[in-house]
């Protein structure tokens, strides 16, 4: 009986292994796989026939290859002092719902606007931080390669998102995904394709040490790292971070620690401020004494955006300045990410999926 194998998606490949598989399996129209990669990319679409192609040549590509771009099941948006921030709600083939968000970035006057296109790397996640939307759907599954590209695709293409910065701060721990995760970095910064350059591309993690060193072995040393800290004490973490049990605080800034610096390297430090929980100066006191032992850091104060089941109420104006002054008096390099999004359910902690 013969084994029907699956197109393969052109958006979880890199070009050298596009190009490899075609000459592996194509009878005839390999020649042209750098081509049609960068068109893939460029316009979402597998378009053999564009190339010059014969008909059998354009069947063989069809049955080999094939694009999947999310499906775009609707927009909302935050109107804001840079731009709206937008989220986009996307459907995967098999019906599941994952968000990316489009976030304004501050430009000088006159300035073309600019954009950082937040992606998702899980449907849900496992991680169940108190105060995060998404851990309360629980992992659903992982996102592949291409889906996660496919966000950035789809967003270029079908919503005209030009975005200049990519974080993975959306749905899901992305070290908790990490081979699909790495095979879609490879594919971000393939130089036929999109060519994100990797200084522009930031992942976010809850502390997943094992996917730090992980990560750390991919050899992609101009990638940037962040890390969810919002607590410097293992008993109040442990309860707002359930990894905060598998990976304590100590073992987390030996592993960030040993993460390989470029010479500009800056590790951002998320705080998601929680009145009443994690906002008192001894709270900043501790933040700075932990973040003393891994290097150059810089603190993103984050107001806590409250969801569905909100964990306390957000913090005041003068509550956040009041912990941003008490995290400098310690001497962090810190800033305030001004709120965007809380309004559509797209901020820090409020992205969340469900079946379509």
């Amino acid at each position: 009986m013969t084994v029907m194998r699956a197109p393969l998606d052109l958006l979880g490949l890199t070009s050298g292994e596009a190009i490899e598989a075609a000459q592996r399996m194509l009878p005839s129209g390999a020649g042209v796989a750098g081509k049609l990669y960068a068109r893939a990319f460029a316009n979402g679409t597998l378009e053999p026939e564009a190339v010059g192609l014969s008909a059998a040549s354009c069947r063989a590509w069809r049955a080999v290859f094939t694009i999947s771009l999310l499906e775009v099941r609707r927009t909302v948006e935050e109107p804001g002092e840079h731009g709206a921030t937008v989220k986009a709600i996307l459907a995967t083939r098999d019906g599941y719902e994952v968000e990316s968000v489009r976030i304004p970035v501050p430009v000088p006057a006159g300035s073309a606007p600019r954009a950082t296109l937040c992606v998702s790397s899980q449907v849900g996640c496992r991680m169940g931080c108190a105060f995060c939307e998404t851990g309360r759907v629980g992992l659903v599954r992982n996102l592949s390669a291409a889906e996660i590209v496919s966000q950035v695709v789809t967003a270029r293409t079908r919503l005209g998102w030009d975005c200049r910065n990519l974080v993975f701060m959306g749905m899901g721990e992305p070290l908790d995904n990490l081979g699909e995760l790495a095979r879609a970095l490879r594919a971000l910064t393939d130089m036929r394709g999109l060519r994100y350059p990797a200084e522009r591309i930031t992942v976010c993690t809850a502390g997943h040490a094992e996917g730090i060193r992980g990560l750390h072995a991919l050899g992609m040393r101009r990638l940037n790292l962040s890390v969810s800290l919002n607590a410097a004490d293992d008993e109040l973490r442990s309860r707002l971070m359930p990894v905060n049990r598998r990976t304590n605080l100590a073992a987390l800034a030996a592993a960030l620690a040993a993460y390989p610096r470029r010479r500009s390297f800056v590790l951002g430090v998320n705080w998601c401020l929680l009145p009443g929980i994690n906002d008192s100066q001894g709270d900043a006191r501790r933040a700075a004494a932990w973040c003393a032992g891994i290097g150059r850091v810089y603190v993103n104060l984050i107001p806590y955006n409250p969801g569905t089941h909100p964990l306390c109420r957000a913090p005041t104006p003068g509550e956040t300045e009041r912990f941003l002054g008490w995290l400098r008096a310690e001497g962090l390099e810190a800033g305030l990410r001004s709120a965007r999004g809380g309004s559509i359910m797209a901020g820090c902690g409020q992205l969340g999926g469900r079946r379509g």
